[in-house]
């Protein structure tokens, strides 16, 4: 006896839906939009999500570490704790495109020429992560950790850095009025300058 068509089940919207692994197991997301979603505990490392659309959605603890997001779109999207090693936000529909991220692990990611105001990164690891040419326009990234991040010709007007880490931003070459930082972190401001601090 054949075993059941799971995916005939599925609509091509889903909407005000929680998906744990049970939900998905073997299959994966197969709708191509999904409305007020909540996705919970996922291992969707590799998964392909390009072409669906995400709407007012939550991920998390969700691994999307190398994700697909080819023309993805995500309008108003939140992520907490989820890891998204190397995932390419670059590559992601700008139309729209609205999300936070809370004590997520952004490490080596892109968000290159992204058009990203008021964006929120709380408390995430963002290793090695491309930040360049986007505009973050009164956004924040308080309390992140951003060992090695690249900051070249970004737009940084406003942003929140109070309790960031490892940060080195040139002010030559990236926007950063009325930016807020730390006193503790103001280092990351003149280290290329060559600039000795002392206590």
């Amino acid at each position: 006896m054949a075993a059941p068509d799971r995916s005939a089940k599925v609509s091509l919207i889903e909407e005000d839906r929680i998906f744990t692994l049970l939900d998905i197991g073997a299959y994966g997301l197969l709708a191509l939009e999904y409305d007020r979603c909540t996705f919970d505990h996922l291992d969707l490392k590799n998964a392909d999500l390009s072409k669906k659309t995400f709407v007012e959605c939550v991920f998390r603890d969700c691994d999307l570490s190398l994700v697909q997001l080819e023309c993805t779109s995500f309008r108003v999207v939140r992520f907490e704790r989820c890891k998204l090693l190397g995932a390419r936000f670059d590559s992601c529909h700008t139309f729209l495109i609205a999300f936070t991220f809370d004590q997520c692990i952004l490490d080596l990611a892109t968000f290159h020429g992204l058009r990203l105001k008021g964006t929120k990164f709380d408390r995430c690891r963002m290793r090695e992560t491309d930040l360049s040419s986007a505009d973050f326009t009164n956004g924040s990234f308080a309390g992140s950790d951003l060992g090695a991040a690249v900051f070249d010709g970004t737009v940084l007007e406003g942003a929140d850095f109070r309790g960031a880490l490892n940060y080195s931003i040139d002010p030559s070459t990236n926007r950063i009025r009325k930016a807020r930082f730390s006193k503790d972190g103001v280092a990351g401001l003149l280290d290329r300058t060559g600039i000795i601090i002392e206590d």
